[in-house]
């Protein structure tokens, strides 16, 4: 086991495409880190670097204390899951799980030993005379997993494992790895473009976007304290609610008035990222108005008058008055979830606004609907496609460790 450590890592393709943007990243020993973000975002380029799969352009790459940026894969001392599992289809589950460690001359009683270990703790003990063909999806997974534990390597390189899984298989397998973890406390990079799944495993998440990491914190702090725009709408299912307006002062209070977009243009590159309009922002006079919440205004003081963004998550949105700012929607659709139900709205000037409801009867389609708005947990930003979190500058910004 060993910490990994990224320094100014560059990888620049033919033709001067930047995939990775000189991006420094401390993994700690044992710890389990998600590299997370749309595609193209150089999340999996950056693994591979760390595997010796991709060469760096420029920077340095440390595995425990040692730099590896001239090292080949074999000798990194790191395993790596793929997504297609990459089993030998000729080969035997014992066969393609002892393969590496026979490659390496270890010692057979050894390699026996690991072997059955790894297949104890996978549960795949009834597998090991099997070939690839006659296992499921799962249990290709796990023979993959279990062909990297026999390693005992530094570190563990997940790239998206579970992409081929159905959605119920991606849950519990999902769980089999955080509890393989535990057990292993081996230092784990895993990459996804599945935010739930990277909010469910990760000690830290790193959220990238076009080669750069934009915030790397605990999948809490993340959620709750997003550093700018596009983290905060990219983290959380269903995606933030965004709204363009000014600030003002209004009898001595300042105010969120919501605006019209003129000429908005979609800056938004892929469609896998949260779609963002920049244009110049206009008060028509019939958007709504909320109070800015006394502990944001000290922050928010120099926007007065400014175009500003602001963000309500679809769970902070109500049905029932808890204490909140209400403002009067119109109900396009309901989706029952069970326990839960999301109501889909628009207000005058916004026509895509979604709230995260317990479930609750006798709403009607088309028909007009007050919501409550819970001002502890809205947000301000900047303007743009990564605007700033203007709720957070008074506070230590929480950046790529």
């Amino acid at each position: 086991m060993a910490q990994v450590l990224l320094e100014k890592i560059t990888k620049i393709y033919p033709g001067g495409v930047k995939a990775v943007d000189a991006i420094d990243l401390h993994i700690a020993d044992k710890e389990f880190i998600v590299l997370v973000g749309p595609s193209g975002c150089g999340k999996s380029t950056t693994l591979r670097m760390v595997a010796g799969l991709e060469e760096i352009t420029d920077g340095t790459i440390r595995i425990g204390d040692r730099v590896v940026n001239s090292v080949p894969p074999k000798d990194r001392n790191i395993a790596m899951v793929f997504q297609n599992y990459a089993l030998y289809p000729h080969m035997t589950v014992y066969k393609n799980m002892a393969f590496g460690l026979k490659l390496r001359k270890v010692p057979k009683n050894v390699i026996d030993q690991r072997v059955m270990e790894a297949a104890k703790i996978l549960a795949i003990e009834h597998l090991l005379d099997r070939k690839p063909k006659a296992l499921s999806g799962g249990q290709r997974q796990r023979v993959a997993v279990g062909r990297a534990i026999v390693r005992e390597p530094a570190a563990f390189l997940f790239d998206e494992p579970l992409s081929n899984l159905d959605a119920k298989l991606r849950v519990t397998t999902r769980a089999e790895l955080k509890r393989l973890h535990h057990r292993l406390k081996t230092t784990t990079i895993y990459v996804t473009h599945d935010q739930e799944e990277a909010m469910t495993l990760g000690d830290r998440i790193v959220i990238m976007k076009d080669g750069i990491i934009q915030q790397a914190d605990t999948p809490l702090v993340t959620y709750q304290k997003p550093v700018n725009r596009f983290v905060a709408g990219f983290i959380g299912m269903p995606p933030m609610n965004f709204f363009d307006g000014l600030l003002k002062m209004v009898n001595g209070a300042m105010v969120f008035e919501e605006g019209k977009l003129e000429d908005a243009k979609v800056v938004t590159k892929r469609a896998d990222e949260p779609q963002v309009a920049i244009g110049q922002v206009t008060l028509p006079g019939n958007g709504f108005t909320i109070p800015v919440p006394e502990q944001l205004r000290a922050c928010l003081g120099a926007k007065v008058g400014k175009h500003v963004v602001l963000g309500i998550r679809p769970e902070h949105l109500s049905l029932t008055d808890h204490g909140g700012e209400s403002i009067n929607v119109k109900l396009n659709v309901v989706e029952p979830l069970g326990n839960d139900m999301d109501l889909y709205l628009e207000t005058v000037l916004h026509p895509h606004v979604v709230a995260r409801v317990e479930a609750h009867a006798g709403l009607e389609v088309s028909s007009q609907v007050k919501m409550f708005v819970d001002l502890k947990k809205i947000h301000f930003f900047e303007p743009g496609e990564t605007g700033v979190n203007l709720s957070l500058v008074s506070e230590k910004p929480h950046a790529a460790a």
